[in-house]
């Protein structure tokens, strides 16, 4: 089904249609971690003895840290046998147990510290962060009225070219808005790597915090605006 023509205005009353865009460089709100914390036993017990013990190690050192880590969130857990084949026969040579955990911290402060007490622990593995801002950040709804004044002002512009002033505003939409697109989006990303762990020597310090240095977000926003305006001088 094919949409209706819009109208084109008339000479008495033109219209004008224009489109707002904005474009901000902001610092991130919170930075993501994903770890796996993994466990090898010779029997599916004692694997899933290690893998819980290790399990709570990390989300104790999480709780730890207060309100710095905002979301703690076990995604998944598997344990799986390793196979053999010896012959006609398959035998079970180990067990393997993984546990997924996110980390979501807001103090990168403490970020650097935490990254590098995770990964000093036995069997765990910590990739990130990727930095990020929170869906309601106020940099979406900034970056949202920079396009609306950036509209109004392109169309000023066209509008004095001829001579004309605006008039009224017919109609303000999101770029997409049919398809229910968002308006504003942020470039997320930052992935600052992975650090596989080393076993952690009994009494020995805690490695020293790793620099990590936030990478900016880039927010979009966009509008198509349609006005009428007063009749062109030619």
């Amino acid at each position: 089904m094919t949409e209706p023509a819009q109208p084109f205005g008339t000479p008495d009353q033109p219209r004008l249609a224009v489109r707002g865009e904005a474009r901000l460089e902001v610092d991130p709100e919170i930075a993501r971690l994903s770890i796996t914390v993994t466990a090898r036993g010779k029997d599916r017990r004692a694997a899933l003895e290690d893998l819980t013990r290790r399990n709570a190690t990390v989300l104790e050192l999480a709780r730890t840290y207060g309100d710095a880590v905002e979301k703690i969130e076990t995604g998944a857990l598997s344990i799986h046998p390793e196979l053999v084949q010896r012959g006609r026969d398959e035998k079970i040579r180990a067990y393997h147990g993984r546990v997924y955990i996110t980390a979501v911290l807001n103090d990168f402060t403490a970020l650097g510290e935490f990254v590098t007490r995770v990964g000093d622990l036995d069997m765990t593995h910590v990739n990130g962060p990727w930095w990020a801002l929170r869906p309601t950040s106020p940099a979406h709804g900034e970056a949202r009225r920079q396009a609306v004044r950036e509209a109004v002002q392109r169309a000023r512009e066209y509008a004095g070219a001829l001579g004309a002033d605006l008039a009224a505003l017919v109609e303000l939409a999101d770029i997409g808005a049919e398809n229910a697109a968002p308006v504003a989006y942020a470039r997320t990303g930052g992935y600052g790597g992975a650090m596989p762990a080393a076993p952690a020597g009994a009494g020995a310090p805690p490695p020293p915090p790793v620099d990590l240095e936030p990478q900016r977000q880039t927010v979009y926003a966009q509008v198509n605006a349609r006005f009428t305006m007063t009749p062109p001088k030619l």
